[in-house]
């Protein structure tokens, strides 16, 4: 256990509830649902250049702006709706992101077309399985791999946009292609389990 009878988590987490949450229930977890996919692919979009807390306290919202991020539906948004979306401080105005977000939609929709579903197209990446790696302090966690590389590489390919491959490696551990919890937090363990 660690302080106050709390079991040990990786640090990066610590200090705020929502984040507490987010990598006790979410981060690092196996993801096969495809809007779950979407949603996880849109925010960590609106994340560059932010921090992930600014976009976990804005989720709620774009879940709401993004029509509980229905591929389909954002896939048709046009000028009008763009434009709305800019004036709403509820989430990250950024105008390229924002137009991002819907012709990465699209992109993922065709995905859908050809694949069956986005999750099989994604996790073919790592023949189903999770990459579970051992790290031991937050230093050897790295931003990039090979594997997010070859992910973004392949993403911008089909007309994705703000997927560089810092942003696939979030994308990746986000989504539970690739466990970096540490060795020492109890997710490590958990997740991969799953």
């Amino acid at each position: 256990m660690g302080k106050g009878g709390e079991p040990p988590r990786c640090p990066w987490c610590l200090g705020d509830p929502i984040y507490v949450a987010y990598h006790d229930t979410e981060w690092g977890v196996p993801v096969h649902d495809d809007r779950h996919l979407f949603e996880l692919l849109i925010l960590e979009g609106a994340q560059a250049g932010l921090s992930w807390l600014t976009v976990l306290r804005k989720r709620a919202r774009y879940r709401e702006v993004y029509d509980g991020f229905d591929p389909q539906k954002v896939a048709g948004y046009g000028a009008e709706r763009l434009a709305a979306q800019r004036q709403d401080a509820g989430i990250i105005r950024n105008r390229l992101k924002l137009s991002a977000a819907v012709d990465n939609a699209r992109a993922f929709v065709e995905v859908q077309a050809k694949h069956g579903t986005f999750d099989r197209f994604l996790w073919d990446f790592v023949d189903g399985v999770p990459i579970r790696n051992h790290w031991r302090s937050p230093g050897e966690v790295p931003a990039t791999s090979g594997l997010s590389d070859t992910l973004s590489r392949e993403l911008k390919r089909r007309g994705f946009r703000f997927v560089g491959s810092t942003i696939c490696y979030a994308y990746l551990q986000a989504a539970g292609l690739v466990n970096d919890h540490l060795v020492s937090c109890f997710r490590h363990r958990e997740t991969t389990i799953d």
